[in-house]
């Protein structure tokens, strides 16, 4: 077949941003209400796209880093809390968050602070003006995007041993699940007395003050495991009070964490959802928005889907995507907020749309 559908979607139209340079991170803007806008980054470029209602796509906007040598791998949407405009972060190889304003295309913030390369970026679920980023430095950052200040670091004693690669938030924006390079899993808890102190605190930092803000050190997770996976840890979701976690072992995991005042030592694996062709690292998976569907793809261009309202995990089969133009590694995959629009990005520069069938 030229290309197959499943799971009620079918192939709409792909196109090829110009560089031909591997595209790393993909994500539709949730905080829109009518139009499908989603965003790109690959290569020293964010490109941000609109879903037209025939199927096509249209750039909208391209915001080009000065340093040729960036290498964005990652973004994440939010809006300006006083004029509503929509922001993206995107972060990469150069270890520089840069926070752009889709009315102008400008770079309106950058945040310095971390040692070495940004792999992941998550906005917090109630509060857009905090954004969490992932190092290759071993440590996560806490950033207060209104008064631009480094609220919080994540790490040392008790944090990654190597490159963070991925983080989230949980529903409620209580808890952080971060996972890296070391193999490890770890629980932070962001609703302490002190770590609530210092955001408030953040919030009153005026800009331009002589003193420097007192960024909180946490040093110490309150769970961490590396049992799960056996190799680097790319990607972890939140689902519910259950978590989804991969590593480059053709499979996602689907495990418990323990409850917050919990102490357990030991996380309880629940299900693993195996695919193929997905063993090498830096391949991201995606949850839509109401967490009724899983998106997965593989480096041969192959995009695996979940119904995850299955009663019991053991029902949880895959269905496939595929393409036979579509032949190359797949990064990352992302949902548009009504969960009516698939958008995959690929190592050869390619974007691809996938429909939700009518009926």
């Amino acid at each position: 077949a030229y290309f197959q559908g499943a799971m009620g979607f079918r192939f709409a139209c792909q196109v090829k941003e110009e560089h031909g340079q591997p595209l790393f991170g993909v994500q539709f803007n949730h905080f829109l209400l009518n139009d499908k806008v989603f965003a790109t980054v690959g290569s020293n470029r964010a490109t941000v796209y609109k879903c037209n209602s025939d199927g096509t796509i249209t750039a909208l906007q391209a915001y080009n880093d000065a340093d040729q040598d960036e290498n964005f791998y990652t973004c994440a949407w939010t809006y300006d809390t006083e004029n509503g405009e929509s922001l993206l972060a995107i972060a990469g190889v150069k270890g520089m968050v840069r926070v752009i304003g889709t009315s102008t295309i400008r770079c309106r913030a950058s945040y310095s602070g971390h040692g070495n390369a940004i792999n992941e970026l998550q906005i917090h679920p109630s509060d857009p003006c905090l954004l969490i980023s992932a190092s290759k430095d071993h440590a996560l950052r806490m950033w207060n995007l209104k008064t631009n200040v480094c609220v919080a670091i994540f790490g040392g004693v008790e944090g990654h041993r190597d490159e963070v690669l991925g983080a989230d938030f949980n529903f409620q924006g209580s808890r952080i699940l971060s996972c890296g390079m070391d193999h490890a899993l770890k629980l932070w808890e962001v609703d302490t007395p002190q770590l609530q102190q210092a955001i408030r605190d953040s919030f009153e930092y005026q800009r331009g003050s002589k003193r420097s803000f007192p960024t909180f050190s946490a040093h110490f997770p309150t769970f961490s495991t590396r049992d799960i996976h056996r190799n680097y840890v790319d990607c972890v979701k939140w689902f519910g009070q259950l978590a989804l976690s991969k590593s480059c072992e053709n499979c996602i995991v689907l495990w418990k964490p323990p409850q917050k005042g919990e102490h357990a030592h030991s996380a309880t694996v629940l299900h693993k959802l195996e695919v193929s062709h997905c063993d090498i690292w830096y391949m991201r998976f995606c949850l839509s928005y109401d967490h009724t569907l899983l998106v997965l793809g593989n480096q041969v261009g192959k995009i695996f889907t979940w119904d995850m309202t299955a009663e019991e995990p053991a029902k949880l089969k895959p269905h496939t995507l595929s393409h036979s133009k579509c032949q190359t590694a797949i990064r990352q995959v992302t949902i548009s907020k009504d969960g009516t629009c698939l958008v995959s990005v690929c190592d050869n520069g390619t974007v691809w749309r996938w429909d939700k069938k009518e009926g």
